[in-house]
């Protein structure tokens, strides 16, 4: 066999063996109690977070939930702009599974049928006006929002619970938002 065809099979194999693996936090990573799917569905604008590599320089970043064709399934539309207002748009389409009713925190979000990454709602407003999006590795974190602009306090206090999650929020990178009235990525 040859050493290019051993590394594709040990790659296929780590890829099956990774899907398998628990996407369950440890008890006690904080999780958010009970989420209504349904008020969770919508736009949310990406206010600040630890992003993957591929997101470190986006702007307008707006994360799109709605319910998929059975309960336990959501279709995700992530938007932002590369680098700058004028960027060039981008677009992922992954999709989430919810992997614990009934508090509805613990999703999966699926990327390319083969990789399968955790995703924690560790808090949501009662009003479901803001969000936090961590992961038990610490990380990647979203601070989301319904509007693409929080006041200080509120968005001094979501820091503070990423603080309180673990993370080191010096890390945090704001994502710049525009005001709705000047976007055309809506």
């Amino acid at each position: 066999m040859s050493r290019s065809v051993i590394i594709r099979l040990a790659i296929i194999g780590l890829l099956v063996v990774s899907a398998g693996c628990s996407l369950a936090p440890p008890k006690g990573f904080p999780t958010a109690d009970n989420v209504d799917l349904d008020r969770f569905m919508g736009n949310w604008y990406v206010i600040a977070h630890i992003p993957p590599s591929k997101t470190k320089n986006a702007y307008n970043e707006i994360e799109r939930y709605t319910r998929g064709d059975d309960a336990d399934t959501i279709n995700v539309k992530f938007t932002y702009r590369e680098g700058g207002f004028d960027g060039q748009q981008k677009t992922m389409r992954p999709w989430a599974t919810v992997l614990d009713n009934p508090s509805n925190a613990l999703w999966a979000m699926h990327f390319y049928y083969v990789l399968r990454l955790q995703y924690v709602i560790s808090y949501v407003s009662r009003d479901y006006d803001t969000t936090i999006i961590a992961r038990d590795k610490k990380d990647f974190v979203w601070i989301m929002a319904r509007t693409p602009k929080l006041d200080d306090a509120t968005y001094q206090s979501l820091v503070d619970r990423v603080k309180d999650i673990g993370y080191d929020t010096s890390e945090l990178r704001k994502v710049p938002q525009q005001p709705l009235s000047e976007r055309d990525d809506l």
